[in-house]
This record gives structure tokens, sequence and C-alpha cells, in this order.
């Protein structure tokens, strides 16, 4: 009895009828490391693409106190002088969206989902 009730809901999970809740995370998180110094953002600003679903984890280290903001998500990190902060968030809308600092003005990437 348990296997059945175990084989239902395994069954409703992959058809996507289990909850009609948000959608589970696709794949690995993708990690990304930036760093700033002396207003130079390395590595240089690009095109990042994940998945639709997929976990993403931004990490962002500037030598000078700002803000690191996801356009789109509506997601920021306040960045301390040589501290690493994090922006963490399920990609579940696709696009093209600019990861940018709000003080120095600097773009970090374009986060591509699809």
């Amino acid at each position: 009895m348990k296997f059945l009730a175990a084989l239902f809901v395994a069954v409703l999970a992959l058809t996507g009828c289990a909850t009609g809740g948000p959608a589970a995370a696709v794949g690995p998180i993708k990690e990304i490391t930036v760093t700033i110094s002396g207003k130079k953002v390395s590595p240089p600003p690009g095109r990042i693409e994940v998945r639709l679903n997929q976990g993403v984890k931004i990490t962002v280290t500037s030598d000078v106190a700002d803000e690191a903001h996801v356009h789109g998500y509506d997601k920021a990190a306040t960045l301390l002088p040589n501290h690493p902060s994090v922006i963490s968030f399920l990609a579940d809308t696709t696009g093209l969206f600019e990861v940018e600092t709000h003080d120095q003005d600097l773009q970090l990437f374009q986060l591509v989902v699809s």
C-alpha cells in the first residue's frame, strides 16, 4: 500500500499535477561569481544563460559599498567593501535581465533565461 501511495505521488509530481504550486527547480544551481575592483568587473560583462526554473546564486564582491540588483526579478544585495554578498532566486521568468550595481552604475552581466 505504501508503495502505491509513493508511486501515485511520483506520477503526480512528474506530470505537474501534484499541487499547482510553484515549479520545482530544474538542474543544478547556476553559481555566478563576480568581483569589482577599481570600477572594473571581473569576469568582463557578458551573457550568462540559465534554464527556466533553474536556481541561480550570484556572489558579488566589491571593493566599495554599493548595491547589486537583478532587474526584472527585483532581487538585490547590499555590497560591503571586500565582503562577498549573495543573491539567490529561482529563474522562473523567461527573458533577458540586466544585473548591475546602482551607485557605480556597472553592468555585471546579462542573465538570459530560456
